[in-house]
This record gives C-alpha cells, sequence and structure tokens, in this order.
C-alpha cells in the first residue's frame, strides 16, 4: 500500500534510549514505590491517596533519575545525524519524560545543537500529546509536517495522538511487537538524515512504512 506523506519540517526526539543511554531500573524503582510492574510509573504515582505520599515516590524516582544522568552517553551515530540535521537547518526539540534537572544534566554533559527542551517538568508526560503540540506552536509549523523519533510505545502513542509521524528507534535485532504501529522504523541513527532528506527530495519510497 502506497501511502502520501507531506515532507518533514521538523523532528523531535526522545531523550533516554534515542538520544543518550539509560540504565534505569525501572523494576527496582517500581518495587520501591510499592508499583505493580503491569502499570505506568508515573500515572500509579499520580493516583496515591496522598500529597506526601505522592511526594516520597516521586523523590525516590528523582534520584534515580540523577543518578542514571550521571552516567549517560551519546549514543552510537546521534552525534552526525544531529550535525547533518543541524547544517540543513531543520528544526530539532526534545521531549522527555525525564524531569528538568535529569534531562539538563544529561544535555550538559552530551551537548546537542538542540535548545528547546521540553520534560515533564513543563508538560504532561507521554503519550500525552501536550508537549509536542507545544512545539508545533512554538515553530508554527503543522504537526502532520512533523515526526518523532523515539524507542518505546509511548513515544508512538504521543506521536499519533499530536498528529505527528511517529519513527520508532530499535537498534536490537529483538524488534518490539509494538513496531508495528509506528510510521518509521530505523535501526540505527545513520538512516534518520537519509529518511528527513527523502521526503525533503521527494523520494519518500525509501523507507520502509513498516517491519517484516
Amino acid at each position: 500500500m502506497n501511502i502520501s506523506y507531506p515532507n518533514i519540517h521538523g523532528v523531535i526526539f526522545d531523550l533516554d534510549g534515542t538520544l543518550v543511554s539509560s540504565e534505569l531500573d525501572f523494576t527496582l524503582i517500581k518495587a520501591q514505590v510499592g508499583c505493580p510492574l503491569g502499570r505506568d510509573l508515573l500515572t500509579y504515582i499520580a493516583e496515591l491517596p496522598s500529597a506526601y505520599m505522592r511526594e516520597e515516590a516521586m523523590n525516590i524516582v528523582y534520584q534515580h533519575e540523577l543518578h542514571d544522568a550521571q552516567h549517560a552517553s551519546l549514543l552510537p551515530g546521534v552525534a552526525d545525524a544531529i550535525t547533518y540535521l543541524h547544517k540543513q537547518q531543520v528544526p530539532m526539540a526534545i521531549v522527555t519524560r525525564n524531569f528538568d534537572r535529569a534531562a539538563a544534566l544529561k544535555l550538559k554533559n552530551n551537548p546537542l545543537p538542540i535548545s528547546t527542551v521540553l520534560t515533564r517538568s513543563d508538560a504532561p508526560p507521554k503519550p500525552d500529546p501536550s508537549a509536542l503540540n507545544t512545539i508545533a506552536q512554538l515553530w508554527q509549523l503543522e504537526q502532520s509536517t512533523l515526526i518523532y523519533v523515539g524507542d518505546y510505545l509511548y513515544d508512538i502513542q504521543a506521536a499519533h495522538n499530536a498528529n505527528m509521524r511517529a519513527c520508532l528507534y530499535a537498534p536490537s535485532d529483538a524488534v518490539p511487537t509494538y513496531a508495528s504501529e509506528a510510521d518509521f522504523v530505523i535501526h540505527h541513527f545513520s538512516e534518520l538524515p537519509k529518511l528527513v532528506a527523502a521526503f525533503q527530495d521527494g523520494k519518500e519510497d525509501y523507507v520502509k512504512l513498516k517491519v517484516d
């Protein structure tokens, strides 16, 4: 099936597991705050019955995130891809479920030419589309001309909730089942500039829309 897409006028990225490494142990964090494994951690904390319980639980999450931020490094191919897009004057931004201090530390230690960064301190966390919508408004661009690149189901859902294209970054041979929900799948960051260039050149058939 042939699907026609508009050109890509801007790229928004997830942070952890997409641009930088992350070793957050969500199984451990959930155990420490009492969150069932099958539940979303942030949603669970938000629904705790008292402000004190929510604050105590979030403090545990903050500690893990800040510790993780100290050891984060750029993932393979990210620097070259971002440099290419920057030289092509493609608007770029970051939307992450991290809180602001952890995200700032990761980007301080791994500087990238991306000045627009929204965290869960700025907008409701993904898959809520609020942060993505805010960036589209900031850039004054139609959502359908933007693409959101991330490594997890929430990234795909957030992109589609914002009427944006979803690009799943799946570097492992074990492609997740939800990959089929993404518009595009890349396995190495060197593929991202080719994807953007393909749309700018009117060669969108370059990219496989779904995982085989």
